[in-house]
């Protein structure tokens, strides 16, 4: 980020954890280095192409809103994820849709009444220097964005000076719905082995409510307990969605600012397009889980492609 830029937005109230976030850093866990990225990767996407940015642009995302930003150029943004009141100069304001900034408009976006992240990408995306091949910031390592920091007020944000574009807007029914009870789709992986039947049917046949220890690191779960055969093992490489079985047998879902190796039994892996949704939720919201082969994740995911490739904005007229 360049403070010295003289295009920018001005932020006057950083609310929680508002960070810069492009689709994440790749290839570095052997430097120990996790992915980071979006929490919600399909609002992000959504919130780059209502502007026709680069899929990777980076944006920034924000955790439960309270974020006030005043601009000092002409511009394009928009909000997406979750449902929080948008205003700017004062005026409410579309979410899932684009908009034109000028010269001192303040922009302000209210706490989330559905959902928790929320996306505010600009035109061009926002002027972040990368690390490690990546603009997403992981507060835990001290990397990305704003020297690995979560944004503060006072801050300048270097943006580009941009004509006007034409606006845009998802339609209503393509909008996801961030629901307060969640069925998250699982593959059940090689580690499966190491929990019997029983403790299975029980996993699959509970519910689970999310614990108050829940972030982009991951989300530790309460409900019936799960025992497996072994109560830790050898720490080996940790994907982004699996499911940690630990000692207490409370299951733990692993996010994107996930510890890159882990020696607890896993379960499987939650779905990426359902880490989206779990992502969106907070304390107190309950989840239960599905089993499903990788062959039916695979066409869940073809098919979600396919359909977000098809999927038409609407233009706004100006």
């Amino acid at each position: 980020m360049n403070n010295n830029s003289n295009v920018y937005f001005k932020v006057i109230n950083a609310g929680i954890l508002c960070t810069f976030q492009d689709l994440g850093r790749f290839q570095q866990g052997s430097l120990g280095l996790t992915t980071g990225g979006p929490a919600d990767k399909a609002a992000y996407l959504w919130a780059n192409r209502l502007l026709n940015n680069p899929a990777n642009s980076p944006v920034l995302e924000l955790s439960f809103g309270g974020l006030t930003l005043v601009a000092n150029t002409f511009t394009t943004i928009a909000i997406t994820g979750a449902k929080a009141l948008l205003t700017i100069n004062g005026q409410p304001k579309e979410n899932w849709q684009s908009h034109h900034i000028k010269p001192d408009d303040e922009i302000n976006i209210g706490f989330a009444s559905q959902g928790c992240r929320i996306y505010l990408a600009v035109a061009d995306g926002f002027l972040v220097k990368q690390q490690f091949g990546s603009a997403s910031t992981v507060v835990r390592e001290k990397v990305g964005g704003s020297n690995g920091l979560a944004i503060s007020a006072g801050q300048l944000l270097a943006i580009t000076k941009t004509e006007k574009k034409p606006l845009y807007r998802l339609a209503k029914k393509d909008v996801p719905d961030y629901n307060n009870s969640l069925t998250l789709k699982m593959i059940t992986g090689y580690q499966h082995s190491l929990f019997d039947r029983y403790e299975i049917a029980k996993f699959f046949a509970n519910e689970y409510q999310i614990s108050s220890q829940c972030d982009r690191m991951g989300y530790r779960l309460t409900g019936t307990s799960i025992q497996s055969k072994i109560s830790k093992m050898f720490s080996e490489g940790i994907c982004q969605g699996a499911v940690q079985i630990p000692p207490d047998g409370q299951p733990i879902v692993l996010s994107n600012d996930r510890q890159t190796i882990g020696g607890y039994p896993k379960i499987g892996s939650v779905l990426s397009r359902d880490l989206d949704y779990l992502m969106q939720c907070s304390q107190g919201n309950k989840v239960n889980f599905e089993p499903i082969s990788i062959h039916c994740a695979h066409n869940i995911l073809h098919l979600a492609k396919a359909k977000y490739q098809r999927t038409q904005l609407l233009k706004v007229a100006m």
